[in-house]
């Protein structure tokens, strides 16, 4: 073995060895804030307006074990808080999620429930914003991004359960991402996005780059046998992989020339495992979080990323010379130009590979269902 595939060895040692570390402090602390302000909070339980119909399950029957048993609890639960009988709509590999929303709101549906992972989320979501009735989380998936930030009780079916049925309603920021293939001629943003390509919602996080990368990566069948650690093994193999170079701009600021690992795009900044990758990023005030992410040294750099990242979740956050970075900024519409096509991923759905897009949060877009 080489010196430098022993230095890259132990530095995937300490990688993991803060990570660890910094889960058990994690665990330790107060459980955080719901990530809802107290100004959502106020408005939370303000319903005039909304549907009275019955509740709507919108639910993904592959995430499902035990389809029956759900629709059991479900019915049983409903009967419990004296409502009336839910609505039970299941998706298709042709329709995801969305068509099955539509029926629920014709249906004078006063929340729809979407039971499945992140992507009957977004379908959901793309169908509900903008209109008053609010949408409940049933998190059955890998990742779970927005239940996580929200503190939802994932392990607990009857709360999440009674908590779509019967909990609080708070506002919450969308975050719209439209792609674009530029043609050769094109050699920087224009002043407005193009109207062509489709619009594609997110709720947690965007992002070009590593963790694209990462979540084309993942193995269906390791997701299914180890939840979100698997997008952690389908990372590790890309590591290696090239720089993004994309030009960026910031509402009307300055166009930056950035090299980075990943450019990431957050409503909040919760990942699995109680990592705070985006500290400042709040689900309710209106901006977008960017982070550029970028290390250097090979695993070394990594190794460091990690520890900053780990760091800033239990609020040390520093600026010390190190193989790596971790750059912040905030605005409510962002530009960005690849110099070749990246691939991009919405709340862990991966888009084809584009090299232009443009970012922009919709402010309180979404009433969302919480405990």
């Amino acid at each position: 073995m080489t010196w430098a595939q022993v230095v890259s060895l132990v530095a995937l040692v300490l990688a993991l060895a803060a990570l660890v570390v910094g889960l058990v402090l994690l665990r330790r602390l107060p459980q955080r804030a719901k990530r809802t302000g107290s100004g959502a909070a106020a408005a939370g339980a303000h319903r005039q307006g909304v549907p009275t119909g019955p509740a709507a399950f919108v639910v993904n029957p592959i995430k499902v074990d035990d389809i029956e048993g759900l629709h059991t609890r479900v019915l049983q639960a409903a009967e419990n808080l004296g409502l009336a009988e839910p609505i039970w709509l299941q998706t298709t590999a042709e329709d995801p999620g969305a068509g099955q929303a539509r029926a629920a709101l014709d249906r004078g549906a006063s929340v729809v429930v979407a039971a499945g992972g992140d992507g009957t989320v977004r379908e959901v979501a793309s169908v509900l914003a903008g209109t008053q009735v609010p949408m409940a989380l049933l998190p059955l998936g890998t990742g779970n991004l927005l239940a996580r930030n929200l503190d939802l009780p994932l392990e607990n079916i009857e709360a999440l359960v009674h908590t779509a049925l019967g909990g609080s309603d708070h506002p919450l920021d969308l975050g719209w991402l439209r792609p674009e293939r530029l043609t050769p001629d094109d050699q920087a943003p224009p002043a407005q996005e193009d109207s062509a390509g489709q619009e594609h919602i997110f709720l947690v996080m965007a992002g070009i780059g590593f963790d694209a990368q990462m979540v084309a990566g993942a193995n269906d069948d390791l997701k299914a046998k180890m939840g979100w650690l698997a997008y952690f093994f389908a990372g590790v193999r890309h590591l290696h992989g090239h720089k993004s170079r994309l030009r960026m701009q910031v509402g009307e600021g300055e166009v930056r020339r950035l090299r980075v690992r990943s450019l990431l795009f957050a409503n909040c900044g919760r990942l699995p495992g109680g990592i705070v990758l985006l500290p400042d990023a709040q689900l309710d005030d209106g901006w977008l979080d960017v982070a550029a992410l970028d290390t250097r040294g090979g695993l070394i750099g990594w190794a460091s990323l990690f520890g900053k990242v780990l760091l800033q979740g239990i609020g040390i956050r520093r600026s010390l010379p190190a193989p790596s970075s971790i750059q912040f900024w905030r605005g409510r519409r962002v530009r960005v130009v690849c110099d070749q096509p990246e691939p991009v991923q919405v709340d862990g759905d991966l888009i084809d590979s584009v090299n232009a897009l443009t970012v922009w949060v919709q402010p309180r877009g979404l009433r969302v269902r919480t405990r």
